[in-house]
């Protein structure tokens, strides 16, 4: 044996596994990164929402119900939601076809692309969309410019800052998360079920609609409740493509901390919204546990 081996072989063995046995070592590493977390995201949300009824006089419940009862106030977030359940739908119109036919297809080479489409919509810049957006519905844009020249047209569309654009503008950004959380689902429906179907006499049609359609309905609940909550808080796309008539409750947030500097009352429209999310997510969650087929059981 060679000097350099024996060296070797005399070293101790690395303590690795004693690391390991150690006592508490694994409460250990659950505590750090949840301590981590803790400490930069839920003390610093705290720390805002707290100003909602603190103030310099002390407690104070004047700012919350100043959201809760002033008509602009409650019109925004009428908007925010409505805004939302819109872009929410038009997700699920437009990423279900998407999901399915990554299901059905059977090229490799053609899923590949589609989903490669879809996902490069979300390596590009949030900003680099939304302004592209900007430039395409603007009244010289390229769909205006296209229709007038067709003749479909005799002015001009108006189809920027205003609910219209929004919608667009966040329909484009949103509709990854909802494809993917379709195709998650799909993907795991046994296609056999409508072979089935079809061979006892069923049309496509109807196979789908009594087969693929029921099974998916846990992607198009659970997608469309990613879209739904990141459309309430979403602020760049609203705040460029959209106008003063159709504000969303984050712009108005977002004066009263950097224009008006009424940090108490843009603290209080944030409470409302957190409220209102936690809401609508436990409804959701009820519904879902009422329903086997939205749990996902089979």
């Amino acid at each position: 044996m060679s000097k350099g081996k024996i060296e070797a072989a005399a070293l101790p063995a690395v303590p690795t596994l004693q690391i390991a046995k150690m006592p508490g070592l694994k409460w250990l590493l659950l505590i750090v990164p949840l301590v981590y977390v803790l400490f930069l995201l839920y003390y610093s949300m705290i720390s805002v929402l707290k100003l909602s009824v603190v103030d310099h006089t002390g407690f104070t419940l004047t700012y919350v119900k100043d959201v809760l009862t002033d008509t602009l106030y409650l019109k925004v977030l009428w908007n925010t939601l409505k805004q939302a359940f819109f872009v929410t739908v038009w997700t699920v119109v437009l990423a279900y076809p998407i999901a399915y036919l990554l299901v059905v297809i059977e090229s490799g080479t053609w899923k590949k692309v589609i989903m490669g489409t879809v996902m490069i919509t979300m390596w590009i810049s949030l900003l680099v969309r939304t302004f592209t957006w900007s430039v395409i519905l603007q009244e010289h844009g390229v769909i205006n410019s296209v229709l007038l020249n067709l003749g479909v047209i005799k002015e001009p569309l108006k189809l920027l800052y205003n609910t219209v654009g929004v919608t667009i503008g966040m329909t484009h950004i949103l509709l990854p998360y909802m494809v993917l959380s379709l195709y998650a689902v799909m993907e795991r429906i046994d296609r056999r079920l409508v072979q089935a179907a079809q061979g006892m006499g069923a049309k496509p049609w109807q196979a789908f609609v009594h087969i693929m359609l029921p099974l998916s309905l846990p992607g198009v609940m659970s997608g469309s409740l990613i879209v739904f909550v990141l459309g309430l808080g979403y602020f760049i796309t609203p705040a460029l493509l959209g106008g003063q008539g159709n504000m969303m409750i984050s712009k108005l947030i977002q004066e009263n901390i950097q224009t008006t500097l009424n940090w108490n009352l843009a603290a209080a429209l944030s409470l409302v919204l957190l409220a209102t999310t936690l809401l609508l997510l436990g409804l959701a969650y009820w519904v879902s546990r009422l329903s086997p087929m939205l749990k996902g059981d089979r």
